[in-house]
């Protein structure tokens, strides 16, 4: 790509999935709903105007549309949430379900698609999505199906599953990709790369005690319940402390807690890191302990989530990230959890080629 290309950004949430993006693309409009996302995301794009309302406010939609032919904007960027049916057994609540558009979202997206003239579009999501059902002209269809019933004759359409994995990004983070792009252009998709294990993106960085600070930027350790530190000295790299004998999770009371055999779990250091979810900062969900290392007494180091710092490079997030400071840790492991990483978006665009 050897020119900037104009964008409106969709459900942009605030931004973090377009951290390596503003670069070669110009968002000129990023739309979302939540005020604290559409804060963050004028941040760290103070040039993009952000529309903070809903999408399914005509007024809204039609400014969208009047910005995009103004602009002469190309490419078009949708991360909508996976709504959608999974199954198509018929009760009460989800026909109640199905009458309400906004549980929809993508909808709205198909809709300024058609009142736009976009060259490129852009729409990802967790790879369920593909297979969810949407309510279109009174039958069941999946989202690709609506989308070769609508698109079809002006545009190629792809859709695929890619791994972040796979691409430079040190976490196996699985994402739906669905690309369009008009007929007549060109659009690659990324090559793939060797693996990144979690050893060699975060094993330089110093060990830390729950509610230590290391001394360098984001690399401090939040504290943890004393009980699940316990437990977590405890176990070895790769295991869960609910299988250990004597040093498992227990409530205030002493009794022993339950769950899945991937929470109160260790990483692995030869592998890349798992899918950080919303919950990257608990102890107690799936697969989000520090690997840790076996010291001499035979207990574990780091009994912890990983730092922001280690979140934000497993998630190819630049590690000398400025944000703003009324956020709380929470929050920016919730707005990571929710969005592609980064770098995977860069490889995705990067691949649009000059028209023929």
């Amino acid at each position: 790509m050897s020119k900037k290309i104009k964008a409106i950004s969709l459900f942009s949430s605030a931004g973090i999935g377009e951290l390596r993006l503003h670069k070669d693309i110009s968002v000129v409009l990023a739309n979302e709903l939540v005020e604290q996302r559409a804060r963050c995301y004028s941040y760290f794009y103070p040039e993009t105007e952000m529309v903070c309302g809903d999408i399914t406010d005509k007024d809204i939609k039609k400014y969208i549309c009047k910005t995009a032919e103004k602009q002469k904007v190309e490419l078009l960027i949708a991360t909508p949430p996976c709504q959608g049916l999974s199954t198509l057994g018929k009760n009460k609540v989800q026909c109640q379900y199905e009458d309400d558009r906004r549980n929809y979202l993508v909808l709205e997206a198909l809709d300024i698609i058609d009142e736009c003239d976009f060259t490129y579009v852009l729409i990802e999501n967790v790879p369920k999505f593909i297979d969810m059902y949407f309510p279109y002209e009174g039958e069941y269809m999946l989202l690709g199906e609506i989308l070769q019933l609508k698109y079809s004759g002006k545009y190629n359409i792809d859709i695929r599953v890619l791994n972040a994995k796979d691409y430079g990004i040190p976490q196996s983070r699985p994402r739906a990709i669905i690309r369009m792009w008009k007929k007549g252009c060109l659009w690659g998709v990324p090559k793939t790369e060797e693996e990144i294990s979690l050893y060699q993106a975060i094993g330089h960085l110093p060990s830390l005690e729950p509610g230590q600070d290391s001394g360098i930027k984001w690399h401090y350790a939040k504290k943890q319940n004393d009980r699940a530190v316990l437990a977590m000295r405890h176990t070895p790299s790769g295991k869960s402390a609910l299988a250990n004998e004597v040093y498992y999770p227990k409530k205030e009371d002493g009794t022993r807690i339950k769950g899945f055999h991937n929470t109160f779990k260790r990483m692995v250091w030869d592998q890349p890191c798992p899918a950080r979810t919303t919950y990257n900062g608990s102890i107690s969900s799936h697969n989000n302990v520090h690997p840790g290392r076996l010291l001499e007494d035979g207990t574990y180091s780091d009994p912890r989530v990983l730092t922001l710092l280690e979140t934000f490079i497993v998630s190819s997030i630049p590690e000398d990230i400025d944000l703003p400071g009324n956020l709380s840790e929470t929050f920016i492991r919730t707005i990571i959890g929710e969005a592609i990483p980064p770098h995977l978006t860069e490889c995705i665009i990067g691949c649009i080629e000059e028209k023929r």
